[in-house]
């Protein structure tokens, strides 16, 4: 069975989660032990002994809590900043007045930077300064004045917390792009595997039921002609290529996890369109489409005006050769231009003929070729030699802003 590519989970933040948790731990043990060396210092010491034993065990029993996004839920973020700005309350019950006022520090101290941490990586730099706001008010409240050291600490806290917020932000953004060109990779390649398959298979199948039918006649022919069409307009499939849609977080905390949406109906009329999607309903069992791998942009009225030139074109061979002459469209995309030539193999244009033509108001090829490039700033060349078909180069450039004009 053959191996086909996916995106698999990725995340870059996930490393940002197993710090949170060393830190959390961390820091539980710092403030437990900064409350044991000064113990004969608090007025109720009890209050600080029963809130500490409760943030030990809340902190052990969450750590899958803060293991991953997906475990990290609002309602568990809300408990947990509750919890820090509990502690810094108690702290005025606790501690005395004098150690308070001096500068000391809150019940969870540095613990309470963990809380604010989890809604940054979580949420990003807006649920960063949501939490951090709060933490600066509880802190202001438990110290009655807004001493130099408390306001150092909450812009430290405030910060960092919306500093790493943003980053988060920018590292789930940066995954959605490489996700998606790892995508883009993997259908692409899964392209060319179905291409060289259909290729080896399918299109010579039908390739050979449309010269077996054309030689047997009958209703075998129309089989063949319709075998015929059908290979053209797979050949036009395959060789385009498939576009992959368009594809989104489903959880910005998930990183590189995708899904598919639907895209958007209000397209931007001013956006280039592919002039092989234009050409594409051309192809037929007698007219074949060559072109590009790639998209060729053109600017919207460009692109029409081309593809109806080159139906002007093709209306010209099926008028003056007939119905069963075979057509090739040759689609280039240079620098700064893009080249469509259509040629047929019909017996050619006596000279002279087109001149004739004009005198005598039969303007098609005057009007509906040459006429809509020199409108767009191109031109249309007519090569015809007796006996070996005509072809016709369509040439335009690619910066046809203030020329093009919507027929």
């Amino acid at each position: 069975m053959a191996k086909r590519e996916r995106v698999m989970r990725m995340s870059v933040e996930q490393p940002l989660w197993r710090a949170l948790s060393g830190y959390r731990v961390l820091t539980v043990l710092y403030a437990i032990g900064l409350f044991a060396t000064t113990y004969d210092k608090f007025d109720r010491p009890w209050v600080a002994v029963a809130f500490f034993a409760f943030l030990l065990v809340w902190t052990l029993a969450t750590l899958p809590r803060v293991a991953g996004a997906a475990n990290c839920t609002k309602r568990f973020l809300v408990a947990d900043l509750t919890v820090a700005l509990a502690g810094i309350l108690l702290t005025r019950v606790a501690d005395s007045a004098a150690r308070i006022d001096a500068g000391g520090p809150t019940l969870p101290s540095i613990w309470t930077a963990g809380a604010v941490l989890a809604f940054a990586i979580k949420g990003g730099w807006r649920w960063a300064a949501f939490a951090s706001t709060l933490v600066a008010a509880a802190n202001l409240v438990e110290r009655g004045a807004p001493a130099r050291d408390t306001v150092h600490n909450v812009i430290l806290v405030w910060v960092a917390s919306i500093a790493i917020g943003y980053v988060v932000e920018v590292a789930r953004a940066s995954e959605r792009t490489l996700a998606r060109a790892l995508e883009i990779e993997a259908a692409t390649r899964e392209r060319e595997r179905l291409a060289r398959d259909i290729h080896d298979g399918v299109l010579q199948v039908l390739a050979m039921v449309q010269r077996r039918g054309s030689a047997l006649g009958g209703e075998a022919a129309e089989l063949g002609r319709m075998a015929g069409e059908q290979e053209a307009a797979l050949r036009t499939l395959v060789s385009g290529g498939m576009v992959p849609v368009s594809r989104v977080s489903e959880d910005a905390a998930l990183g590189a996890v995708v899904r598919a949406v639907d895209e958007p109906d209000d397209a931007d009329p001013e956006a280039p369109l592919d002039l092989r999607a234009l050409l594409a309903p051309y192809a037929t069992a007698r007219v074949t489409l060559s072109e590009p791998g790639a998209p060729v942009p053109l600017g919207p009225p460009a692109a029409r005006e081309v593809a109806a030139a080159v139906g002007a074109a093709l209306d010209n061979v099926r008028q003056h050769v007939g119905e069963d002459a075979r057509a090739w469209i040759l689609v280039e995309d240079e620098p700064d231009a893009v080249i469509v030539t259509v040629r047929d193999d019909g017996p050619g244009i006596p000279e002279g003929r087109l001149a004739q033509a004009e005198g005598e108001g039969r303007l098609g090829v005057a009007l509906s070729i040459r006429g809509r490039l020199r409108e767009l700033g191109g031109t249309a060349e007519l090569i015809s030699v007796p006996g070996q078909g005509t072809e016709v180069e369509l040439k335009v450039p690619k910066d046809t802003r203030g020329k093009a004009k919507t027929r």
